[in-house]
């Protein structure tokens, strides 16, 4: 609601108004600007039509607003011309500056989320009194540069990590996979790790110890996971993603997991399925029949061990540094005989 929104309604109507101050004010700060345009005038200023600008506003993840409500900004146009030159550029389309994106919308709306969430914590939110509007804008001012200089950072440094990675895989003799518009396909091992008995314990946990125990599960499996070479992809809860670019990082990264957590006093066992086989990766995501089996192993996988599919165990294969002994086949969702191979230490 704007400042003047409801002036002359009664008392009432005059606190919600004073109440939207610290809301617009720091709106306009963090959105470069007032909510100027409907969607046909903001379609009109990007030289977009409507129906795109309303494909884009969906895939990013907002909510669906009236064609003549005045929502969209200076901002908004820039961002709708900048991806039509992309496209122009021929570097991107209109279906995969869709999935574009949905990506970025996914992604920066839980960056967002703790954002704000630090935000409002470090202005010393009280629920019992009323929000320091000029305080809250004060802290946005000063905060909103330094968080856009660190996004921009981390995101050019690993711009320069995935470059350096997708430029030794093509020079590497048939490294380089396959590249196409809606993703990449290379060999890959792909694992999952999750906390036994996770569901069990968050019953006797209140919200401070539970964020406790996820933020060392967190911290435990990044940093194995980095030293190991391989990249998280995302965490759910109790369980991480992974991925590597050979079998053995996978199955050191597993191996290691498994250990470190049995002497985390607090911390939950651990379980860990991968698998070795073609995998898409596609806006920051994988896919594929790899990622699904290891999914299933750890899903049979008892506590503190390692599952592994039986093409990961053939990339293992000779190695001493490793134990691998295959299991009776199991049947889980999408495979009726799935075979199982326990990896050990050598």
């Amino acid at each position: 609601m704007s400042a003047g929104a409801g002036a002359g309604n009664g008392d009432g109507d005059g606190d919600k108004a004073q109440a939207g101050e610290p809301h617009s004010a720091v709106e306009e700060l963090l959105l470069g600007g007032g909510r100027a345009y409907t969607r046909q005038e903001v379609a009109e200023r990007a030289g977009v039509g409507p129906e795109r600008t309303r494909q884009i506003w969906r895939a990013l993840g907002f909510a669906a607003v009236d064609d003549d409500a005045r929502v969209f900004t200076d901002a908004d146009a820039e961002a709708l011309r900048a991806g039509e030159r992309l496209i122009a550029a021929g570097l991107i389309t209109e279906e995969s500056e869709t999935m574009m994106a949905r990506a970025l919308g996914h992604h920066l709306s839980r960056l967002a989320e703790w954002q704000i969430h630090a935000l409002w914590t470090w202005a010393g939110r009280d629920p019992a009194r009323p929000v320091d509007g000029a305080a809250l804008l004060e802290h946005a001012a000063v905060l909103l540069p330094e968080m856009e200089l660190l996004q921009r950072h981390v995101w050019r440094r690993h711009l320069a990590a995935y470059a350096g990675r997708a430029l030794a895989g093509a020079a590497a003799p048939g490294g380089h996979g396959e590249a196409h518009e809606s993703g990449d396909v290379r060999e890959r091992a792909v694992g999952f790790t999750d906390m036994v008995g996770y569901t069990r314990m968050t019953r006797g946990l209140d919200s401070t110890a539970l964020g406790r125990v996820l933020d060392r599960f967190e911290s435990l499996t990044g940093d194995v996971v980095a030293e190991g070479r391989g990249r998280v992809v995302k965490t759910i809860g109790d369980e991480v993603l992974y991925v590597c670019e050979s079998a053995a990082s996978a199955a050191d990264i597993a191996l290691e997991l498994t250990a470190r957590a049995e002497a985390e006093p607090g911390l939950p066992r651990l379980r860990t399925g991968l698998a070795h086989g073609p995998v898409l990766s596609r806006f920051g995501d994988v896919y594929g029949s790899a990622v699904n089996i290891a999914a299933r192993l750890t899903a049979v996988a008892r506590p503190e061990t390692v599952l592994v599919n039986t093409e990961l165990a053939g990339e293992l294969a000779g190695d001493t540094s490793y134990t691998l002994k295959v299991l009776r086949p199991v049947s889980v969702r999408g495979y009726s005989r799935l075979r199982p191979v326990l990896l050990r230490r050598g």
